[in-house]
């Protein structure tokens, strides 16, 4: 434990402001597909039951019309988060007739990816344009690895704390910019330690072989069931490189080492065109293929394992916003859906994740090259692929280590934090977790990936009948509990709210489809960095 790490929690024990962490905002999104009786993804329109896919605050589309995201608001308590999204789910699978949720992140059986329809958002230019840039994704990677679901965390610390934070730190800067700097810290640390997170929680050991779709791989798959395809010892092949990936992005080197640096890294992405992509049109026989030519048409097709963000204001692109505003959450993006779950992440998850995030942000976080980057991700797809094998090493500076060594060492590192945590909360909810997460360092037959690979190695059942069953279980638990948060009266009342406002933006709309593109993409690129 470094000597600044260790001073930092002294003195945030002994503070006397240390009870605004509690103050702690968090939101998930949560992704998954709705599918068949069978197990077999659904050919159904978005049910308008669930309200406009476009408008609505809970419940959206993600690339496929099938692909189902629901998202709560911010909020500082784990328990209502976990009470917003079980309603949401119980809503939704009231209203979804005989089809179910998926359990877990890689898709069941899939005959061909023209399967896997396009989300749709309505006539709009602006629903167009969604829909537009997931032909585009579609194009430029294939729709099988966009129907891989997963979750994200939203993660933000209460401005009260930073002021304190700041003035213990010492720090003059303006309050915005010294909050960007600390949070690029902490992403920088994360980049660095993320394969714990995939080492615990990454769930997808095994998956459908039509997933391949005759592609050919690089890793040596063993076989169970009829169709079933699995690594003995990986953790997440939803992180692995047969998920979502971009190659012409690995030459980009986007650097988080400062927040200019990092939108200068995004804008680069945005703006220069690829040779690959312009084999394949924009406009092409008057059907748009894509939005531009660009390594990426926008900035969310950025694929990291987590993001700075801020919230932006109508028709504002994320950099732009971030420019003006600074970062004002970060977005982790490294996890995948708790099959055992029945809402796809526990209470108990989101706990580490505070442990871990806070981590990351008081251990000093120094700048990173792009080669170092580059042994932050060998690491991670070191433990995506072999993460439970015995002695595996991953590169600890210049040095390799043992995970498992390195690992003991992060456990003992947040136990200070879990103390402080539970002081400023009351009670010993975060060293319980800490505590029970530890047992699956002890034991990789723990991890949610090694329960899962044991079960279907165990009774040689594919990996979709497995995750149909857990559909069905799930299903079964949410409809027979009540509403927590919610109420099925607001609920019908955001649909009808959301299916207004889609009709309302619909008839507002007085450019042309064309004309909307050219626009957006102009004026954005002048706004870009004017503050």
């Amino acid at each position: 434990m470094s000597q600044l790490f260790s001073e930092r929690i002294a003195a945030l024990q002994a503070a006397s402001w240390n009870s605004t962490i509690v103050g702690i905002r968090r939101g998930i999104e949560r992704e998954t597909l709705r599918i068949k009786p069978d197990g077999r993804l659904s050919q159904l329109d978005h049910p308008q039951a669930l309200g406009s896919a476009l408008t609505h605050p809970l419940i959206t589309t993600d690339f496929s019309e099938s692909l189902l995201e629901f998202i709560t608001p911010a909020q500082t308590d784990i328990e209502v988060t976990v009470a917003q999204l079980t309603d949401i789910h119980r809503f939704a699978l009231s209203n979804l007739g005989t089809e179910q949720l998926g359990a877990g992140s890689m898709p069941c059986f899939i005959d061909h990816q023209d399967e896997i329809r396009l989300a749709y958002y309505g006539t709009s230019n602006v629903g167009r344009m969604k829909t537009v840039y997931r032909q585009g994704l579609k194009n430029r990677y294939g729709s099988m690895m966009q129907a891989i679901s997963g979750v994200h965390f939203n993660f933000s610390i209460p401005n009260e704390f930073w002021q304190h934070y700041q003035q213990m730190l010492g720090d003059q800067s303006d309050l915005a910019d010294f909050i960007s700097a600390q949070y690029l810290g902490l992403i920088r640390n994360y980049k660095r330690y993320v394969w714990l997170i995939v080492y615990l929680f990454g769930a997808s050991p095994a998956m459908c072989k039509s997933f391949l779709q005759g592609r050919q791989s690089k890793y040596a798959f063993e076989t169970l069931g009829k169709g079933t395809l699995y690594l003995p010892y990986a953790t997440s092949l939803r992180m692995s490189d047969l998920g979502y990936t971009n190659s012409a992005q690995s030459a980009l080197n986007v650097s988080y080492n400062n927040l200019p640096d990092y939108i200068k890294g995004l804008q680069q992405a945005i703006t220069t065109p690829s040779a690959e992509y312009q084999g394949i049109g924009v406009k092409v026989d008057g059907n748009y293929q894509q939005l531009n030519t660009n390594i990426l048409q926008i900035e969310n097709e950025f694929y990291s394992t987590i993001r700075p963000k801020r919230t932006t204001q109508s028709g504002e692109r994320p950099t732009c916003a971030l420019a003006k505003r600074g970062v004002e959450y970060i977005e982790v993006r490294a996890l995948d859906v708790n099959p055992f779950s029945a809402i796809g992440i526990s209470a108990e998850q989101m706990r580490f994740l505070d442990l871990f995030l806070l981590y990351c942000l008081l251990q000093q976080s120094p700048t990173m090259s792009a080669e170092q980057q580059e042994v932050a991700d060998q690491n991670l797809r070191k433990v995506v692929t072999d993460g439970r094998r015995l002695n595996l090493e991953l590169q600890d500076g210049a040095h390799p280590r043992l995970m498992q060594d390195w690992a003991e060492q992060l456990f003992a590192e947040l136990m200070p934090i879990a103390h402080w945590l539970d002081g400023a909360y009351g009670g010993d909810k975060y060293q319980s977790v800490l505590k029970h997460f530890y047992l699956s360092l002890l034991d990789p037959a723990k991890t949610f990936s090694g329960q899962l690979l044991a079960t279907l190695k165990a009774s040689q059942q594919d990996n979709s009948q497995f995750s149909l069953a857990l559909a069905t279980k799930h299903q079964q638990t949410l409809l027979a509990s009540e509403y927590q948060f919610y109420s099925e009266t607001e609920f019908r009342q955001m649909t009808t709210d959301s299916l207004s406002a889609q009709q309302q933006i619909e008839q507002q709309d007085t450019l042309s489809f064309d004309c909307y593109l050219a626009q957006y993409f102009v004026e954005n690129a002048a706004k870009l960095c004017d503050k």
